[in-house]
């Protein structure tokens, strides 16, 4: 066991191991780049991003190197913090520069600059733009976009430059898939594939309890690390007699909240939730679609929320509203509603109410009816599978987009979803 006078590690797995000197093995000395690819928990991220200053420390000095996440928080929060804590451990001085987004690391005598970026959309490739590095380290590149990942590795222009890579599988026809995976040979690329059995700090119950949190092509990719596409009905797991219940005695509920997912032509709807002995409960639900209304009317913002009233009688609860309806937003505001924008990026919200329906986090009482009709009917689109993109097909989706707003905005296990919104963790 790798120990220091601060912490104690768990011994390597083998292909963490070779994570760690695959830079020094003469087999892969005219490699340039390597991708490590996966299941979740499998300990990649830590090694890689530990094998990645210790390759630039023996290589260079006083050059400059980029880090990238997704975003700058969730790269300090998933790869920086952890790695700070491992490189002074091992007597590396690490000075961060948090104004600049730098690192500057000093060991034996040597100093390098690491800039750290986020490459979360089409706009971030003007982050890197007169950038010159001698390496480049993408943490979850299949989160990135194409743009951004290229005007980065064109950055390193340094002899002896090298590029890692990092990620969960997405579907078999995601650019980085096609570009990168699919052309190792062309790249100079080392591929190491990891699984959570790869990573020896996981004990057999935590690897459990990571299998039992997901299904369909979530499991595939998540837990198999497989590049699957994404197909068929998207709440596979969906399991009648254990996820729907009676309702709880409302006199234990202690906190409720109403998700919505407002449409000017589309289905209104709004769900009711109430949190009761660790449990969320969907109570009701409202559910208008001028289309198909007798009446045919479509209504105002200030309609809606006459019915929004209606719909909580005595109840006082927080509301979760898509962010695109910023009128009725307003709307609500104006009578006194607290209101939260909901997160919305539409994968991390399916996969997060997945889980959290088949840990028994969610449930949802019996008198659903549009809710249940959606859950044999939202599906992935096929069209978008074959383009490289996870996407739900845009019909019958008003109550599961409601849902998924409010799990993804109060239910996210970070402290932060990104938006600025404070998230609440009743786990």
């Amino acid at each position: 066991m790798l120990q220091s006078s601060k912490s104690e590690y768990a011994p390597f797995s083998g292909k963490q191991l070779e994570v760690l000197s695959w830079w020094i093995n003469p087999e892969f000395a005219n490699y340039e780049a390597l991708i490590c690819d996966g299941s979740v928990r499998a300990g990649k991220t830590m090694v890689m991003s530990m094998s990645y200053v210790i390759w630039s420390m023996y290589s260079f000095s006083e050059e400059q190197f980029g880090i990238a996440g997704k975003t700058i928080g969730s790269l300090r929060r998933n790869v920086i913090r952890p790695l700070k804590r491992m490189l002074e451990d091992r007597g590396y001085h690490v000075k961060d520069r948090r104004a600049d987004n730098m690192l500057e690391i000093s060991y034996g005598g040597k100093t390098n600059y690491y800039y750290l970026f986020g490459g979360k959309d089409e706009g971030s490739q003007d982050l890197v733009q007169g950038l010159t590095a001698a390496g480049f380290f993408f943490d979850e590149v299949a989160l990135m976009p194409q743009s951004f990942v290229n005007q980065a590795t064109a950055r390193v222009s340094k002899d002896g430059g090298k590029y890692w890579f990092n990620c969960n599988p997405a579907g078999p026809y995601h650019w980085f898939k096609l570009e990168w995976l699919d052309n190792l040979e062309q790249h100079k690329a080392l591929h190491i594939h990891f699984t959570m059995r790869d990573n020896p700090s996981l004990s057999s119950e935590v690897i459990d309890r990571y299998e039992r949190m997901y299904s369909g092509v979530f499991y595939q990719r998540y837990i198999e690390g497989l590049w699957v596409l994404s197909d068929g009905i998207i709440y596979d797991n969906f399991d009648e007699q254990k996820m729907v219940v009676d309702a709880p005695d409302y006199s234990n509920i202690t906190q409720y909240y109403v998700s919505c997912d407002y449409g000017a032509q589309n289905p209104t709807v709004f769900l009711l939730w109430g949190f009761s002995d660790g449990v969320w409960y969907l109570l009701r639900e409202y559910y208008y679609d001028a289309r198909h209304d007798v009446s045919g009317v479509q209504k105002t913002d200030q309609q809606y929320a006459d019915d929004l009233g209606n719909f909580l009688g005595p109840i006082i609860a927080p509301i979760i509203v898509d962010p695109a309806a910023q009128n009725f937003i307003i709307e609500l505001e104006s009578r006194g509603y607290q209101v939260y924008q909901a997160y919305n990026n539409v994968l991390d919200g399916i996969r997060l109410t997945q889980s959290l329906m088949s840990n028994g986090q969610i449930k949802f009482t019996r008198n659903l009816p549009n809710l249940f009709k959606e859950f044999a009917s939202y599906v992935w689109d096929d069209k978008a599978a074959q383009r490289g993109e996870d996407k739900p097909t845009k019909d019958h989706d008003h109550t599961m987009d409601a849902m998924r707003y409010f799990c993804a905005t109060m239910l996210q296990p970070e402290t932060d979803n990104g938006n600025g919104i404070q998230l609440i963790d009743h786990y």
